[in-house]
């Protein structure tokens, strides 16, 4: 019997949707205000599921502390108040859409948690605007 636990964080970043195979104008067409040369920011709110089988000694499927922790120390610290096109090596030369930033999020933490668990990330950009990835 699997059962699906959910811990949810929040960060703040700047980035800008670019290409830079692209012209200005192409840039534009695409990305709209999110091409802005100064940056503009998101309040992201970050869901991390795990799904497992309930340990019998302790009743988890995972210590969501321990869960927590991990996040910050490996997601959060990076990102948290960042521009990630210029603050990050994780988007050095990887646009920073929100399907990107749930991808690199995921290698992250996929390095810290044991293969017997599933992994999906979902992230909202906005309120009405979320990507989720599960490793596929």
């Amino acid at each position: 019997m699997k059962v699906s636990v959910y811990r949810k964080e929040h960060f703040n970043a700047a980035h800008r949707l670019h290409n830079p195979n692209w012209s200005d104008e192409k840039n534009q067409t695409v990305f709209g205000k999110c091409n802005n040369p100064n940056y503009h920011g998101h309040n992201y709110d970050l869901i991390v599921k795990l799904d497992g089988h309930i340990d019998p000694d302790t009743g988890y499927v995972y210590d969501m502390k321990v869960l927590s922790d991990l996040i910050k120390a490996h997601v959060l610290n990076k990102f948290d108040h960042k521009n990630l096109n210029l603050d990050t090596d994780e988007f050095k030369n990887i646009n920073p859409t929100a399907e990107n930033i749930a991808v690199v999020i995921w290698n992250i933490l996929r390095k810290e948690i044991d293969l017997k668990f599933d992994l999906t990330i979902r992230l909202y950009e906005t309120e009405r605007n979320f990507v989720e990835y599960s490793g596929n």
